[in-house]
């Protein structure tokens, strides 16, 4: 089974990307973007994703962790020059092998597009993105233009979310809406 042809079949689940080559022999130097830099030892193939929506498939002859990246080397790809080509690539697997989160836990992609509401049963706005603050995170829900609302993710707040149903259910203190 080829995984480039699984993946457009598929949702990628994108782990790195590449950002510019290191040394000699190919490698690229790659900003991590899971939270489950582990996953690299059980990868033998990765799918790469071009800037301009272009996949190939690319095994994974070795990697090891620098700094908060990881240095990638592909199979074939073993010259400054080649690795270069790989530059601006978003490396990733299918969805069907993401690892599976414990119950209550949610991937910020998956919470995107998500609409939210209050206990009233009114429409908040819809989940743009997830934004980390250091703390808890928040939930950054647009009304279609005419406001912004930071939602924090603290579950006192944050009641429900439906995954399937793409709903989040939300009881927000007194004033929180009106900031």
């Amino acid at each position: 089974m080829n995984p480039a042809d699984d993946a457009s079949a598929d949702e990628l689940i994108i782990v790195a990307r590449a950002v510019r080559t290191r040394g000699l022999k190919g490698e690229l130097v790659a900003e991590l973007l899971t939270d489950f830099p582990e996953r690299f030892e059980k990868v033998n193939t990765l799918v790469g994703v071009s800037p301009d929506g272009q996949r190939k498939e690319l095994e994974l002859e070795d990697y090891w962790f620098q700094n908060d990246r990881v240095i990638l080397k592909f199979k074939s790809y073993d010259s400054i020059e080649s690795a270069n080509t790989l530059v601006g690539f978003e490396v990733g697997l299918p969805d069907s092998e993401r690892v599976e989160l414990a119950a209550g836990e949610f991937y910020e992609w998956q919470l995107s597009g998500c609409s939210v509401e209050n206990t009233l049963g009114q429409t908040i706005g819809t989940v743009r993105e997830v934004m980390r603050t250091g703390g808890v995170e928040l939930l950054v829900v647009d009304d279609g233009g005419q406001h912004e609302y930071l939602i924090p993710m603290a579950g006192d707040i944050v009641l429900s979310v439906d995954i399937p149903g793409k709903k989040i259910l939300i009881d927000p203190p007194e004033g929180l809406l009106e900031l």
